[in-house]
């Protein structure tokens, strides 16, 4: 049977870390968590669970992900984030795969709790993730903070039964303080890469984000707050190109 070594990156996590630990014991071989230097409770936490805890400056999302991941004893790889846990299916799916690992790489379903509710349609389910890896076989990449990890060409991955749980926001507000603060980290992201934000795209790409969320993907079915989900899909997409397009404003004076 293979061994996992079960790879986190935490700041101020304390609000959903317990659950997360707990749904690895017994999963994983050992929890190797890296954190940005929590002024909360997220180390006594992990200290309860007696984890591998590595201080770590932030390197940005997918640069700390990629540092975890080589902080960690085995080959083999399950990458969570602090405000997620593992379903029992998905439990029972990850202890089949250590008996017989037939791929490079596994995908699961995540299913997103917003203010309570889970929520089962929009772009936020089932919201496929990347978790499980094999190391050296693939990556985090992507533009921050939309990290993924991605595996090499011409690997093979497979599909977890069971869902990855992610409590994401606990009300309104925080969603759409962090629709800017993402909106921001995105801009800067684009910027640095020489992407730049014709008006079509400050114009078309927001509309086009909402109707895809609300209507094609039946963010309607969420009720109230789908409608605030796919609301917010608009405003970060708007804010995003409303702000690189500030950049290159302010480089060409």
């Amino acid at each position: 049977m293979i061994k996992i070594s079960g790879v986190i990156i935490t700041y101020n996590e304390e609000e959903h870390l317990e659950k997360c630990l707990a749904s690895l014991v017994g999963i994983v071989d050992e929890i190797v968590v890296v954190d940005s230097y929590s002024t909360d409770k997220t180390q006594a936490i992990c200290e309860k669970f007696k984890v591998r805890f590595i201080p770590q400056e932030f390197l940005g999302y997918k640069e700390q992900k990629n540092f975890a991941v080589e902080q960690a004893n085995f080959d083999y790889i399950l990458s969570l984030d602090g405000d997620e846990a593992l379903s029992e299916r998905l439990k029972r799916s990850i202890l089949e795969v250590k008996k017989n690992w037939k791929f490079d790489g596994y995908y699961s379903n995540r299913k997103n709790n917003y203010c309570g509710q889970w929520i089962h349609f929009s772009d936020w389910y089932p919201d496929k993730k990347l978790r499980l890896f094999k190391k050296g076989h693939g990556e985090w990449k992507g533009i921050n903070p939309h990290d993924s990890y991605k595996l090499k060409p011409k690997l093979k991955s497979g599909h977890l039964k069971g869902d990855l749980l992610h409590w994401i926001y606990r009300d309104y507000d925080e969603h759409k303080q962090k629709v800017e603060n993402f909106s921001s980290i995105a801009a800067n992201a684009y910027f640095e890469l020489g992407i730049k934000a014709s008006l079509f795209k400050l114009i078309v790409r927001p509309s086009w984000a909402f109707f895809k969320a609300y209507f094609l993907r039946l963010g309607i079915l969420d009720g109230v707050n789908g409608w605030r989900i796919c609301k917010q899909t608009f405003r970060v997409t708007y804010l995003k190109y409303s702000k690189l397009r500030g950049h290159w404003n302010a480089a060409s004076k």
